[in-house]
């Protein structure tokens, strides 16, 4: 999907929920979906959302992620590493995705499938409890991450 055709479906999603897209939520957006697998945190949304936004100010941009987290166009995470991060939510996928988080160097990998609805149906059969998200990460070391090698293990691993 275009990445207007993704703006239009989030400005749709804001409307029904009597949100407008401003042209700042828009120019916040547009940077999540430029940088989609870069799990960036509000700084540095901010510092790419300046470049063609110069007036927009820190604290737009973390009022626009905390709503876009809140009504659940992205996800807000942490990756063990103190700092918040911002992913966004996949359409396809009625879950967030997984993420495999190398605890050497930090790269962080995104697994796409859903590995846990067999889980899901167990705990509602078994407990009555019907899951209606979940999140997740595997943190360790990649077998070729060590040493000076890491950082080059970790970019071939992705």
């Amino acid at each position: 999907m275009t990445i207007s055709k993704q703006l239009d479906k989030i400005n749709r999603e804001l409307i029904s929920k009597g949100y407008k897209l401003t042209a700042q939520r828009e120019a916040t957006v547009r940077v999540l979906l430029e940088n989609e697998h870069e799990h960036l945190s509000a700084e540095d949304v901010f510092m790419l959302v300046k470049e063609f936004f110069p007036n927009i100010g820190l604290a737009t941009v973390y009022r626009t992620l905390e709503l876009l987290a809140e009504l659940n166009v992205v996800e807000k995470m942490n990756f063990g590493d103190g700092v918040a991060r911002f992913d966004l939510r996949g359409e396809q996928q009625a879950h967030m995705h997984h993420h495999l988080i190398c605890t050497a160097c930090g790269k962080l990998k995104e697994i796409k499938d859903d590995w846990l609805l067999e889980l899901e149906k167990r705990l509602e059969r078994e407990y009555g409890f019907k899951v209606t998200d979940h999140r997740l990460d595997f943190m360790g070391v990649y077998e070729a991450c060590n040493g000076d090698d890491c950082k080059r293990a970790c970019k071939e691993v992705s």
